[in-house]
């Protein structure tokens, strides 16, 4: 059964590592840390218990911004990435947000298109923004008018 909770301390080394099967350029535990202590929103997807994806946002005023989404890889393809955007969009959307901003690698092609589907659009792009094993990429930036 899905269920969703927030993040508490004793969750970050598991998001740690989760993050880092998932990807190359994923957030470290201290990067976790910090943003817990900054008061950012985690929501955890869990399965029967365990945490299949996490997503962190931040929320200024009446507008906020995806920090991180991710799945892990044994459960992508299955929906979930979507499932978890939704929820995040809906509590995001009772708290009273207007709008939600993320910035995404240009060449996450499965993400761009999860954004996509979700509504959001392109709406700019940071030039040589992220590193790379040779080089850096651009991060597209994207909205959605929740």
């Amino acid at each position: 059964m899905i269920a969703f909770r927030p993040a508490s301390a004793p969750d970050l080394a598991k998001l740690a590592a989760l993050e880092a099967a998932a990807t190359p350029h994923g957030w470290s535990e201290p990067q976790f840390r910090g943003s817990l202590e900054a008061g950012h929103a985690f929501l955890l997807l869990e399965i029967d218990g365990e945490v299949c994806g996490h997503a962190v946002s931040m929320t200024v005023l009446d507008e906020a911004e995806l920090l991180t989404i991710v799945i892990a890889p044994d459960r992508q393809g299955q929906g979930l990435g979507q499932t978890l955007l939704g929820e995040l969009l809906q509590q995001l959307r009772r708290q009273g947000c207007s709008r939600l901003f993320l910035e995404v690698r240009e060449s996450n092609r499965p993400a761009r298109a999860l954004y996509a589907k979700s509504g959001f659009v392109e709406t700019g792009l940071r030039k040589h923004y992220y590193p790379t094993a040779s080089g850096r990429e651009h991060a597209v930036l994207m909205e959605l008018e929740l």
